[in-house]
């Protein structure tokens, strides 16, 4: 089942000169009809899996290996949440190196900005967490000191243009899929979204008839 055969269709007046008469009509697929996954799903953890995407995968490598079926990669990207695949899916490897060197040219080895490193107390008590984004003399209290009045350095990374973009990239491997027992569910939810309720556009549960404003009489 692939998500287009699943949307509902319209009967629209066709834009069309060589139409035989104003009424003529083409039947299309209904882009304007959405689905999402249903609130008490979502917020319900216990019905997802976390995973992660391999590098190089695809929706529909993914649809197969946890459904058993490729065309329903649009379930994948409907519960991850996965709107524009080209933005919030990740890259391979070699594409987001390609990425980079497109986007940063001579400049991808520069620095894009420095970020800390883990500090604990003598308690082993975390203090100041890995990976907040600082200058490069970035400084703090040192948390042994007992008045709490010395200055002290802080070990400070530097991250490339590139790696920022492996880091960010690396990100969107980490999603929640819907796990297959849930998946008929879902199935049966989003087909019944899919129905037209009774109107004055109503022909069938999946067709309805609109017109085309900007059509005009000859």
């Amino acid at each position: 089942m692939s998500y287009f055969r699943e949307l509902p269709d319209l009967n629209y007046q066709s834009p069309l000169k060589t139409k035989h008469s104003s009424n003529a009509y083409v039947r299309v697929k209904n882009l304007f009809r959405r689905v999402k996954l249903r609130d008490d799903l979502h917020n319900s953890f216990t019905q997802f899996n976390k995973y992660y995407i391999p590098d190089g995968s695809r929706p529909d490598i993914v649809a197969e290996e946890l459904y058993g079926s490729a065309d329903l990669d649009w379930v994948v990207c409907i519960t991850a949440g996965i709107i524009n695949i080209n933005n919030d899916w990740p890259l391979s490897s070699r594409d987001i190196y390609r990425f980079a060197e497109s986007k940063y040219g001579l400049d991808l080895n520069n620095m894009h900005h420095y970020e800390t490193t883990l500090v604990k107390n003598s308690d082993g008590k975390t203090i100041l967490p890995a990976g907040m984004v600082v200058d490069s003399t970035f400084t703090m209290v040192n948390p042994d000191s007992p008045t709490y009045a010395n200055i002290t350095p802080v070990p400070v990374v530097g991250i490339s243009n590139y790696e920022y973009e492996v880091k960010i990239n690396e990100e969107k491997r980490s999603i929640y899929v819907l796990r297959r027992e849930y998946l008929q569910q879902y199935l049966n939810d989003m087909r019944s979204i899919m129905y037209y309720d009774k109107s004055s556009q109503f022909v069938n549960r999946r067709l309805i008839e609109t017109e085309n404003t900007r059509n005009t009489s000859p």
